[in-house]
């Protein structure tokens, strides 16, 4: 019989990549994670880690271990939702993870319909972007992220992780006040390189025929309006950031087929039952809703 403690700790390895990761996220030494691996080479009777440089990786008994282990720990998050389910309230801690905008606009309104719905309810909130939170997720540091995802630039899917959508978000061109010689040849403000929303704008922009002039580099929506409405850049931004407000500055529309993000809820698959989950993705749904009605009505 293998310890589930041991096999959860090679799981870690996996998705973290180094013992000190491993050792950060579950408040541990790196010896003492180096020992309890050691343990369960003994235990299963094979090198379950070999060395690469100064790093390790596992070896492909190693893989096959945590395959079993993931299948074990994704039972268990079924048996979790269960007991959770048979009981009258909601208690404990959901975590979730958004990106800036949805923490913004989305998360303030949500919090506000769990709390009158299920007040024993502790939920911890991250700013995330999807890049970061989605691994995140996958290693069990969070139980539910908002993710996007933009025109032609889909996420990477894993099957242990259930996606279900949320909202569409409008994309848009901004220009400073009184531009009126369009977006090519203006300074601009993007999101940094690598980032899928730099891809996206980057191919948009080359679509049209030109180079965009990317002098501010910014993950944070709100410098991006503050250099539109200063009249330092041009950018791209989505209607979430006006949560239902009338926008500060000239926005014009993208090309057909451009024009929207996606925004989704992700779970591990065996939470999904969960009742926390359920209530939460429910209260986003709700949160979304309100919103696209309040631009409609705008």
């Amino acid at each position: 019989m293998f310890d589930l403690h041991r096999l959860r700790l090679l799981r870690e390895l996996k998705h973290r990549g180094t013992l000190a990761a491993v050792a950060a996220a579950l408040s541990y030494s790196p010896s003492s994670v180096s020992q309890q691996l050691s343990v369960l080479e003994k235990e299963v009777g094979v090198p379950l880690l070999e060395p690469v440089g100064r790093r390790v990786r596992l070896t492909e008994q190693g893989e096959i271990l945590v395959a079993h282990t993931e299948a074990v720990l994704e039972r268990l998050e079924q048996a979790r939702a269960e007991v959770a389910g048979s009981l009258t309230g909601l208690t404990g801690t959901l975590r979730l993870a958004a990106f800036q905008t949805a923490a913004l606009t989305l998360i303030p309104p949500t919090l506000t319909l769990l709390r009158a719905a299920h007040p024993a309810l502790r939920v911890h909130v991250t700013e995330a972007e999807p890049e970061a939170a989605l691994p995140a997720l996958r290693a069990r540091d969070f139980d539910l992220v908002i993710a996007e995802e933009y025109p032609g630039h889909p996420h990477p899917r894993h099957p242990e992780l259930e996606e279900v959508d949320l909202s569409r978000d409008t994309l848009r061109l901004a220009l400073p006040a009184g531009a009126g010689d369009g977006p090519a040849g203006r300074p601009w403000v993007m999101e940094p390189e690598g980032t899928p929303a730099r891809r996206w704008a980057m191919a948009l922009c080359r679509d049209a025929g030109w180079e965009p002039d990317v002098r501010y580099e910014s993950t944070d929506m709100l410098l991006h309006l503050r250099l539109v409405e200063q009249g330092h850049a041009a950018a791209l931004l989505p209607d979430l950031l006006w949560c239902g407000r009338k926008p500060t500055v000239p926005l014009l529309e993208l090309p057909g087929g451009r024009r929207s993000r996606r925004l989704s809820t992700v779970v591990r698959g065996g939470s999904s039952r969960h009742p926390a989950v359920r209530a939460c993705r429910e209260a986003l749904a709700r949160a979304a809703q309100d919103l696209d009605r309040a631009a409609g009505d705008g």
